[in-house]
């Protein structure tokens, strides 16, 4: 008899065990789902969060539809091009092929975007890339976009250098016949230095890797078609 009953008490006790290890399993599982759906909510609101953020910016006028450059001319072949302000090989094609760029779209066979990156922040102790993006977007306003690159380009400081003061590029500005009150609080108060991140980002996002970059018609011109004659054959290959 008391050895049933010693049998009874050692099922009960095994059962009570199982019974034990089934909450804690239970409880475990439970915890994790819960620490698994504060995760994905928590990646989802960063997901939002970062959409959000990445789309407060102002656009300059003439902006393409996507806010990534701005556009000038209207002809059948698209010409992307990507440069940063302090770039040299951006200035040396400007100084050869600037030029070109200009007459095709006066010549009404190009729609030129052009992307203002800011790669080289870190040749630079004040950030220049961004600052000299960002007032190109203030040229924009006052409708002198290329002819504040153009100028941009000619005084084009040294890497490693600080770059050209505040002062100085409002200086440009006025000089390309940009209104030097509404230019200096453009400039002074960075209003499109959140659209210079857009435009940068974006490129990046795009395989941008190095300025200048040129694509016709979403192709990208190799270093030796970078030239009057190269670009030229490309866009008349494109418009065929």
């Amino acid at each position: 008899m008391s050895s049933r009953k010693g049998q009874k008490k050692a099922a009960q006790v095994v059962r009570e065990q199982i019974a034990r290890e089934k909450r804690r399993t239970r409880t475990i599982w439970t915890s994790i789902g819960a620490a698994a759906v504060l995760v994905i909510a928590g990646l989802i609101g960063w997901a939002v969060f970062s959409s959000q953020k990445s789309k407060t910016y102002t656009a300059p006028p003439n902006a393409n539809h996507e806010g990534t450059g701005i556009v000038l001319g209207n002809g059948p072949v698209t010409v992307d091009q990507y440069e940063d302000y302090l770039c040299p090989a951006c200035k040396n094609f400007q100084d050869t092929s600037g030029s070109t760029i200009t007459e095709l779209i006066n010549e009404n066979k190009v729609r030129v975007v052009f992307h203002p990156v800011a790669f080289l922040n870190r040749f630079s102790s004040t950030e220049y890339s961004t600052r000299a993006s960002a007032a190109s977007g203030c040229a924009a306003d006052g409708a002198r976009f290329k002819e504040f690159t153009d100028a941009l380009f000619a005084k084009q400081p040294p890497e490693n250098s600080a770059g050209l003061s505040d002062a100085e590029l409002i200086d440009i500005g006025a000089s390309v016949g940009v209104s030097r009150d509404a230019f200096s609080s453009c400039v002074k108060d960075g209003k499109y230095k959140s659209w210079t991140a857009h435009v940068t980002d974006d490129a990046s996002r795009s395989g941008v890797v190095s300025t200048p970059t040129i694509k016709v018609n979403g192709r990208v011109l190799q270093d030796t078609e970078r030239t009057p004659e190269g670009i030229k054959a490309a866009v008349a290959a494109a418009g065929k």
